[in-house]
């Protein structure tokens, strides 16, 4: 592959990313990434963010993907991280893609254990955040539909298959 064509697909942090988008937009693309961190990134990184995926060098997604997985080592502020002070270790850490779905998964778990209001709230498939149950979150199959009452000498597909095994 030549130096001068745009590639096509990019993979920065375990992502594939579109190389005919803005490294701004694209970055969004990765799960636990969004438009302030993606900033802030390229901020750091000194990467345009106007600039296309497919246009990026070896060293510049090398820095990009230096800065995703460290970004306090680099010098962004604490406050712009998704995981401040987590349970296990008490540190500021960025999560991004299947840690941060792993890690979401074992904090509902945890809950759940404990018995926490948002562990039972998850458990029974109720929203968690206060909304009102009214109208909404019925997802737990139709209400108020009555099954057609069978009329007398028809027969059901219950019947054929009854009458069928005997």
């Amino acid at each position: 592959m030549t130096d001068n064509l745009p590639r096509t697909i990019i993979r920065i942090a375990n992502t594939d990313l579109d190389g005919s988008k803005s490294v701004y937009h694209a970055l969004r693309k990765i799960s636990g990434i969004g438009y302030m961190f993606s900033n802030a990134v390229l901020s750091t990184a000194n990467v345009s963010i106007h600039k296309k995926v497919g246009e990026l060098s070896e060293e510049e997604v090398k820095k990009i993907e230096a800065v995703i997985k460290d970004p306090i080592g680099h010098g962004l502020p604490n406050w712009i991280v998704n995981r401040r002070k987590d349970t296990q270790d008490t540190k500021d850490r960025h999560l991004i893609s299947t840690d941060l779905k792993l890690r979401r998964d074992f904090d509902i778990r945890m809950m759940q254990k404990i018995r926490s209001y948002k562990g039972v709230r998850h458990a029974i498939g109720q929203p968690v955040r206060g909304q009102r149950t009214k109208a909404h979150f019925r997802k737990e199959g139709a209400v108020g539909v009555q099954r057609a009452k069978v009329k007398p000498g028809v027969q059901t597909k219950e019947d054929k298959k009854g009458r069928e095994k005997k």
